[in-house]
């Protein structure tokens, strides 16, 4: 029978629940079992589809066109698991179960209340549309303490006693400080955390510890006494050079090791020569390449976390560490400099939404055209480069997106009706803002012979989308006959353009969908890797 492990956090966020998540995923998958990895947000958002980037980060996209944490991009990244809707749940996903039913009468007359209602709505999710899997890990966001989190925190407790300790595990994650005016580090903070969580009725079975430095033997010692755990279950979860060295951190300190001696259990070795080879080619590059990386969110770098991770992973393909340079569109349009892209040897510019910081896109996809530098657009990215070529080639001046408002030339406008398998989706420029976008995976029919075709090695891909405006069909031809820019990549029905290239240039890409969501260290993207690549040609021609 499947077990249930359930992470927590205390002290403060940010502490990195989901990488440690996503590297035990990963090191019980190195011995041998079946994993799943969901995400319990507190929030009272139904999703972060809504949310700004810089409250929650990107948001991350599943095949089945879920809006979902951040996080789910780490479990995929390490465990190569496909995420699924069933996969990620909100406070306010559960609050809206909860008070439909209520609405139906399902409930028979009782007062709906948080317990048990709430917290049994919050136990459906955990266990629902699960298979054959060994372990299903549990995230709970946020820290322990916060009274949004509460309802999770007690079906998580409920779920202990209902199931029993053989089938559940509590991982607490907390920080162990350096104070540099006491010269040591302090373990208060780690026993106030766990003393919270026990307030709730949870007995942490595992204390990992973020630390910048090793703990010592007695703070060890100390903790575990003052947490009523054996202090071989305090684990010291150090600082590393990257996150793909999380897994094997965790496996020299016996994480994986604790796991199964809890759930009795007696596993093959792990093999995790996949990830020291990961980190290998990482650690020590034969070379680097700057890629100049323009959008308005640059100051908040979670805003492009997958982007951030996909191109290290085309990097760890050509053995080459890539420097990403932050270049905000805003001061580019405005200064009118372009110093900041002269010494790169890439240029991206990825997703983003809004009329603001494009003048500044535009330029830098000027710049990349003409100077024949390597050039990749992301979704708006492919939107803004069609946009530059039919001013500056085709001589449309006027030429723009419907999204910024009504324009002469409307060569990027609002997607009203698209095809998911046999079903015609249609939207409005009234439609609710959250989930009404062109989510999750659609096919892509790629041109014979084009450098997509030749980079994918097959003429049809699955790629993952989330966009409400598409380049518009009706330039199609002109574009193509009168400014050389080939439509390599279309849907299924040949009506949405996928895919937008140069022949004439070094390396010009645009794609309407995400790539990088697909990216994983151990399977880069051949679009990363073919990027990667050109930079490195183009690094050698500077």
């Amino acid at each position: 029978m499947k077990k249930y492990i359930f992470i927590t956090g205390g002290v403060v966020s940010s502490l990195g629940k989901g990488l440690a998540t996503a590297s035990l995923g990963a090191l019980l998958q190195a011995r041998g079992f079946k994993v799943r990895l969901r995400k319990l947000d507190p929030y009272l958002n139904v999703d972060p589809g809504t949310m700004s980037p810089y409250q929650h980060g990107e948001v991350y996209v599943t095949d089945d066109g879920a809006e979902t944490d951040l996080d789910l991009g780490h479990y995929e990244r390490f465990t190569g698991v496909p995420s699924k809707k069933s996969d990620s749940v909100t406070s306010g996903r559960i609050f809206s179960t909860v008070i439909a039913r209520e609405r139906k009468g399902d409930y028979l007359g009782a007062t709906v209340q948080v317990i048990p209602h709430v917290t049994d709505a919050i136990k459906e999710f955990i266990k629902a549309d699960t298979q054959s899997e060994d372990f299903v890990l549990c995230e709970i966001g946020g820290t322990v303490g916060d009274i949004e989190s509460l309802p999770f925190l007690e079906a998580i407790r409920q779920l202990g006693n209902e199931l029993g300790k053989d089938k559940t595990l509590f991982i607490h994650l907390t920080l162990v400080p350096w104070i540099a005016a006491a010269g040591e580090l302090k373990t208060k903070p780690t026993q106030h955390s766990v003393k919270e969580l026990l307030s709730v009725g949870i007995q942490p079975d595992i204390l990992l510890c973020r630390c910048d430095r090793v703990i010592p033997v007695e703070a060890r010692r100390k903790i575990a006494l003052f947490c009523n755990l054996d202090p071989n279950k305090v684990i010291q979860a150090l600082d590393v050079n990257t996150i793909y060295q999380v897994p094997l951190a965790y496996h020299a300190e016996n994480l994986d090791e604790e796991v199964c001696r809890h759930f009795n259990i007696r596993s093959v070795k792990p093999n995790l020569e996949i990830w020291q080879n990961i980190v290998d080619r990482f650690s020590i590059p034969e070379g680097a390449v700057n890629i100049a990386v323009v959008g308005k969110y640059t100051s908040f770098h979670d805003a492009y976390k997958s982007l951030i991770e996909a191109l290290r992973h085309g990097g760890i393909a050509n053995n080459v560490r890539v420097n990403i340079v932050w270049v905000d569109s805003e001061s580019l349009e405005k200064e009118q400099d372009h110093s900041q892209l002269k010494g790169c040897h890439g240029v991206l510019v990825p997703g983003g939404f809004g009329e603001r910081g494009t003048k500044g896109k535009v330029e830098a996809i000027k710049f990349a055209r003409e100077n024949k530098i390597p050039y990749f657009g992301i979704c708006f990215g492919m939107q803004m480069a069609v946009i530059e070529i039919a001013r500056n080639v085709l001589g449309l001046k006027d030429a723009g997106s419907t999204e910024f408002g009504q324009c002469s030339e409307p060569v990027v406008g609002l997607l009203e009706e698209w095809l998911r398998g046999n079903v015609l989706e249609k939207r409005s420029v009234n439609s609710d803002k959250g989930g009404s976008m062109r989510l999750g995976a659609y096919d892509c029919y790629l041109q014979p012979g084009s450098r997509a075709q030749q980079i994918y090695q097959t003429s049809k891909i699955s790629e993952r989308h989330r966009h409400r405006y598409e380049v518009n069909a009706n330039y199609k031809d002109r574009l193509e006959k009168k400014a050389g820019l080939i439509f390599s990549g279309l849907s299924k029905d040949s009506i949405l353009p996928e895919i937008v290239e140069m022949p004439s240039h070094p390396w010009f890409i645009g794609v309407q969908f995400h790539p990088e969501l697909k990216s994983k260290p151990f399977a880069p993207h051949p679009l990363f890797i073919s990027f990667i690549q050109a930079a490195v040609k183009q690094s050698k021609l500077v």
